[in-house]
């Protein structure tokens, strides 16, 4: 059974920080691309960022610079750092890997950002 768990959201200040995580199970964790994506309120859920199995990473134009995205192989854990945070970063952030034919998600955690 396949499980995503993130965690790490909450409320922050612009220009604030906050680390993301999504705890795996039940995947062959290194062997996987994650993904993070984020879904603000009456928007289209758009990926922010990925990692590969060999490390090489890719992010969306608006976060790149701010944003960085990480794995820990004997963890089975991704993460994602989000500094300098912006009103616009507001959204749901979910975490994501895929199997031929299927692909699974977290419940999401939320990050508002907010004065």
């Amino acid at each position: 059974q396949v499980q995503l768990v993130e965690s790490g959201g909450g409320l922050v200040q612009p220009g604030g920080s906050l680390r993301l995580s999504c705890a795996t199970s039940g995947i062959i964790f290194s062997s996987k691309v994650m993904a993070w994506y984020r879904q603000a309120p009456g928007r289209q859920r758009e990926l922010v960022a990925a990692i590969t199995q060999i490390l090489t990473t890719d992010y969306a134009d608006s976060v790149k610079g701010r944003f960085t995205i990480s794995r820990d192989n004997a963890k089975n854990t991704v993460y994602l750092q989000m500094n300098n945070l912006k009103p616009e970063d507001t959204a749901v952030y979910y975490c994501k890997v895929s199997r031929p034919g299927r692909e699974y998600w977290g419940q999401g955690t939320q990050v508002t950002v907010s004065s």
